[in-house]
């Protein structure tokens, strides 16, 4: 019909016409009892989890006397020796976990992660397990470059025999490394280099030293009903401040689910909720969800993403590379479209100006 537009259209223009980064929003529970930082839940988790267990230790670069190029080992060199080479200490029962100061630099490992980390429990015919970590920081930062921009959920999310995490919050960075350590396969641990300075509230559950997250459980972040939005990493903060938009201007009433876990993908959870709003807008996957929900959808998935360009240097481009929130709508025309509560939604042309 001319001059229809669709729900989640207006929410995938909401999501990727952004003109400034803002800051990730942040969920308060009445249950957090203070607030912890992205790096210090990374710290402590690795931190506890080599007390507990001798056999894990740290791998990477400048992660001893500099302590980590974002400063995630600070102190680490202090309390226990670093050991061992790698993959090979893995298969000999070790847990190492390997610091890449960018994940771009694991290009130059790739074999190893694939062929020899990856494949193994596979190709001994289950009789090897290969219990390692590789984390640090994954796409794009702020004036870093191309070569330091490149996001590699996609790339490992697609390899057999690989486990890929990707946090958001501070309890998050902490369940998921401490579960990632303590599971026998192989983890790509993903971080996003924007949230280690932003601070999240945590549970008392979660400052616990037995704490973990189950690997391959999504977390519905806001519930809602009128369409279905995902994200992972620094994206879901995005998503919520979004959401927010939408409910308080348009009446939308928007789920947002925080995937946490690229493989395994939570299809479960992503699933339920779609067959319950209809509507999809996802960051970065939603592949899944057309084959498994497809009957469900009244319209079109609509995928937000980077510009399918070499990240750019400046500042000002770099905004424009990637998903912003947007500031500004600039009202069209309003177009009558019936939501299922019966409210009408406006139809709006929306500008970008850069800043």
């Amino acid at each position: 019909m001319q001059g229809f537009i669709s729900q989640q259209v207006v929410v995938a223009k909401t999501l990727s016409m952004m003109l400034r980064p803002m800051a990730a929003t942040m969920r308060r529970f009445s249950y957090a009892t203070k607030d912890m930082t992205v790096r210090d839940a990374l710290n402590s988790a690795l931190d506890e989890e080599m007390a507990a267990d001798p056999n894990v230790f740290i791998m990477g670069e400048e992660v001893g006397e500099y302590q980590g190029a974002y400063k995630i080992s600070k102190g680490l060199l202090d309390k226990l020796d670093l050991t061992g080479i790698g993959v090979g200490s893995a298969y000999h029962g070790l847990r190492p976990v390997i610091e890449f100061m960018t994940f771009n630099f694991s290009m130059q490992a790739i074999d190893h992660i694939i062929n020899s980390a990856a494949k193994l429990n596979y190709m001994s015919a289950g009789q090897i397990n290969v219990p390692i970590v590789f984390r640090g920081p994954n796409g794009a930062a702020a004036g870093v470059g191309a070569q330091h921009s490149q996001c590699y959920s996609a790339w490992y999310g697609s390899v057999p025999g690989l486990k890929v995490l990707v946090p958001y919050s501070s309890e998050d960075a902490r369940g998921l490394l401490k579960a990632a350590i303590r599971d026998p396969d192989p983890v790509v641990f993903l971080e996003n280099e924007l949230l280690y300075d932003e601070s999240f509230p945590v549970s008392t559950e979660a400052l616990d030293s037995s704490f973990c997250l189950p690997i391959g459980k999504a977390k519905v972040e806001r519930k809602g009903k009128d369409v279905t939005i995902t994200a992972f990493s620094k994206m879901v903060g995005y998503a919520l401040k979004a959401a927010e938009i939408l409910e308080k201007e348009e009446g939308i009433n928007a789920e947002v689910i925080n995937l946490r876990s690229i493989r395994p993908l939570d299809r479960e959870t992503i699933n339920a909720s779609v067959r319950k709003t209809k509507r999809l807008v996802t960051v970065e996957e939603g592949a899944s969800v057309v084959e498994d929900s497809y009957g469900y959808l009244v319209a079109g998935v609509e995928r937000i993403a980077g510009a399918d360009v070499p990240t750019p240097y400046a500042a000002n481009l770099e905004r424009s590379a990637f998903p912003q929130l947007k500031e500004y709508l600039c009202p069209w025309q309003q177009q009558g479209v019936e939501l299922k509560n019966g409210n009408t939604m406006k139809k709006y042309r929306f500008l970008q100006i850069q800043l």
